[in-house]
């Protein structure tokens, strides 16, 4: 036997409990002893035990205790980044057993912002729930650029998530699968005097009402671009918001203009007819919406199948028309 494996088995194999891991998982979740007790409907002494009996086992300490709880040392959060892996590969094992052994059920979680879970997902649960009507979808609310919310796959929160956004420095454990760009659009009321219009410069707008994006927020930096572009100031927002909602109900005065990714075209008129794309090119594309998943992370059956009904999805849907699809490219 190769020391390697006696060194396994004599100071962690027998050793280590997954139990114990999932109390110090819990116990870092919720930064507090105490807390993981109550949420682990266990006693604080046993919660003890199981931290003690983890450093004894790894000889080194694993958690800081202060006034205002506890904190991971630099071993607890190397131990924890990899229980986190280890009880997320359970998981997906369990659940690739459950799927195997019936089809028709599973779930899956997914962490989308609220234009791409209205624009696409739709589409998505239904082309799944078709082959497989069993399987429950997770969606978790997103709001933030991805370089944050990446955080999510990282701890095994959501299987996979689905926004805009590129990485601006290589993220070397994401990967990224783009289903398709495109433009940004500038739309108004169908009742107003400008959605009856054929031809239209974009400085014939700029003392409209309009409803932008903040400024800070990466659609509002590409479209005030768009205006620069042309030579023009960016008009004053009366509005500035990243609200769909908010855009729609506004909209629905006839005295508000908008910009917005052209796949929610369909949304805000999915209803009744309430807006119209007016006849300017901003020359502007969106951020490229892909798929986002883990390197080396073991997805499972339903997850796979969600990925494929996606791609599916963005080849089908006559909205996406004006966009370009694209293939697999790197984070």
């Amino acid at each position: 036997m190769s020391s390697s494996v006696e060194h396994w088995e004599a100071r962690i194999g027998r050793r280590v409990r997954l139990r114990d891991l999932h109390v110090l998982l819990t116990v870092v979740q919720w930064g507090s002893m105490a807390k993981a007790a109550h949420r682990l409907a266990v006693s604080q002494p046993a919660v003890s035990k199981s931290i003690a009996d983890l450093e004894h086992t790894l000889k080194v300490r694993l958690l800081d205790r202060g006034p205002q709880g506890v904190e991971p040392t630099l071993y607890g959060r190397a131990l924890v980044r990899r229980g986190l892996a280890v009880f997320d590969e359970l998981r997906q094992g369990v659940g690739e057993i459950e799927f195997l052994s019936s089809t028709t059920t599973g779930e899956v979680r997914i962490g989308c912002n609220e234009s791409l879970s209205a624009a696409l997902l739709p589409a998505v649960i239904e082309l799944l729930h078709v082959e497989h009507p069993g399987v429950t979808v997770h969606v978790a609310q997103m709001s933030r650029p991805i370089a944050v919310e990446v955080r999510a796959l990282r701890e095994r929160n959501v299987d996979l998530i689905i926004a805009r956004g590129e990485f601006a420095v290589p993220e070397g454990d994401v990967e990224s699968d783009v289903l398709f760009t495109e433009p940004f659009i500038v739309v108004a009321s169908v009742h107003s005097s400008w959605a009856r219009r054929r031809k239209l410069q974009l400085e014939e707008l700029f003392d409209e009402k309009w409803i932008l994006y903040p400024p800070e927020e990466a659609p509002g930096a590409l479209v005030d671009q768009a205006f620069r572009d042309r030579g023009l100031a960016v008009p004053r927002a009366r509005i500035a918001t990243m609200s769909y909602h908010l855009r729609d109900m506004l909209l629905m005065t006839g005295e508000y203009l908008t910009v917005i990714p052209a796949c929610m075209l369909h949304v805000l008129n999915a209803k009744r007819p309430t807006v119209k794309r007016l006849p300017i090119d901003l020359g502007v594309q969106t951020r490229p919406v892909a798929i986002f998943t883990l390197k080396n992370r073991t997805l499972s059956p339903v997850a796979e199948l969600f990925i494929e009904c996606a791609r599916s999805a963005t080849r089908s849907m006559s909205s996406l028309s004006t966009g370009r699809l694209a293939g697999r490219s790197g984070p």
